[in-house]
């Protein structure tokens, strides 16, 4: 592994990337709004599952190839994006109690089950991800370590998924205090998930407008 004087400031910077206020933080908080907290836990596992796509594509060096292919960069940013706002667009169209209400057990089953499988596709069609692992991750390692570089590529990007999960699963729980805070009629319901929707759409749009850096 690399030495202290390159894994101090990994973790310092690994932590203030994790923590800082961004999209994926504004997604787990999108779900857990529109669908609650056992959807938002679920679409923060969804999403950690999904990430290591980009971690072992790092290690393997396939992410350069966004770096290095425009278009490739393009196709996925546009799938991601529309996959986002597509989302965004079916919370919104989603009539009252649709899942939250009648049935409760077997709704909320199949909504973490859903935020589950949409946040996997979600992170997946993310190139920003790929592009922050092969910018990110090659300031710490070393190449005189004992350990191979792919191996400290995998060690070091699964602690960076596992910090960014912890503080999604933080903003789960702490959405969902806001929102049985305030959760006192079917009106409060329906802004918390019309809220939801559009920050997915928003999120869809940022994306669709980034570029790989």
């Amino acid at each position: 592994m690399p030495g202290i004087d390159l894994l101090i400031p990994f973790l310092i910077a690994t932590l203030l990337f994790a923590y800082f206020p961004g999209p994926a933080l504004l997604y787990t908080a999108a779900q857990t709004l529109a669908r609650g907290r056992r959807a938002g836990l679920f679409a923060a596992l969804g999403i950690h599952l999904g990430c290591y796509v980009h971690v072992i594509a790092a290690a393997l060096g396939l992410s350069a190839i966004f770096l290095h292919a425009p278009m490739a960069f393009f196709v996925l940013k546009v799938a991601g994006a529309g996959y986002l706002i597509w989302l965004g667009v079916q919370m919104l169209r989603r009539r009252q109690g649709g899942e939250m209400t009648e049935l409760p057990a077997l709704a909320v089953r199949k909504s973490a089950r859903r935020a589950f499988l949409e946040s996997v596709m979600v992170e997946v069609l993310n190139p920003k991800v790929a592009i922050f692992f092969i910018a990110f991750l090659p300031q710490f390692v070393d190449p005189g370590a004992t350990w191979p570089l792919w191996v400290q590529f995998l060690v070091m990007g699964t602690f960076v998924n596992l910090m960014f999960s912890s503080a999604d699963i933080i903003t789960v729980y702490l959405t969902d205090r806001v929102v049985r805070a305030v959760r006192s009629s079917s009106t409060t319901e329906r802004v918390a998930r019309y809220l939801g929707g559009s920050v997915l759409i928003g999120l869809g749009a940022h994306l669709a407008l980034s570029r790989a850096q």
